[in-house]
């Protein structure tokens, strides 16, 4: 299978973009870079936790986004186009108190115009936490 992402970076540079973002005060880190998914983890802690002491739902929708985002930019030709997300919806499956969420996101729909992106939120035994959509617009620069 030939590989969907139109850039190829490592991790570490996935990672060295988060510097000065929402990723480092929720502990955000890209974790695998697969032929047509991206995978990042976020902790289960005081960081992404609602008052009731579960993960907050929104902590897992940055999460979802973040995954989203990054796969619509590393499909795109960055000096020519931006992407701008146009909705996100997440359905939240289960609760979480503390130890590590995964994120995968796949494509649903690579297109010149828009794209439609599938992340799936997992607790650390692989266990459904959140189910959730992305769909991003992809816009000319200029």
């Amino acid at each position: 299978m030939a590989s969907l992402w139109r850039a190829a970076p490592t991790l570490d540079q996935l990672n060295a973009s988060n510097a000065n973002t929402i990723h480092v005060p929720l502990g955000i880190e890209f974790t695998e870079i697969g032929e047509d998914y991206i995978k990042a983890r976020m902790p289960v802690d005081a960081r992404t936790h609602q008052p009731f002491g579960l993960l907050h739902g929104g902590a897992s929708v940055v999460l979802a986004e973040s995954l989203g985002s990054m796969a619509t930019f590393l499909n795109i030709d960055s000096e020519k186009f931006a992407a701008v997300g146009i909705e996100v919806n997440a359905n939240h499956v289960r609760g979480v108190k503390s130890g590590w969420v995964t994120g995968t996101v796949r494509p649903l729909h690579v297109g010149r115009s828009t794209q439609l992106w599938d992340i799936r939120i997992e607790d650390e035994a692989g266990k459904l936490v959140c189910i959730s959509r992305l769909t991003v617009a992809v816009i000319a620069k200029g």
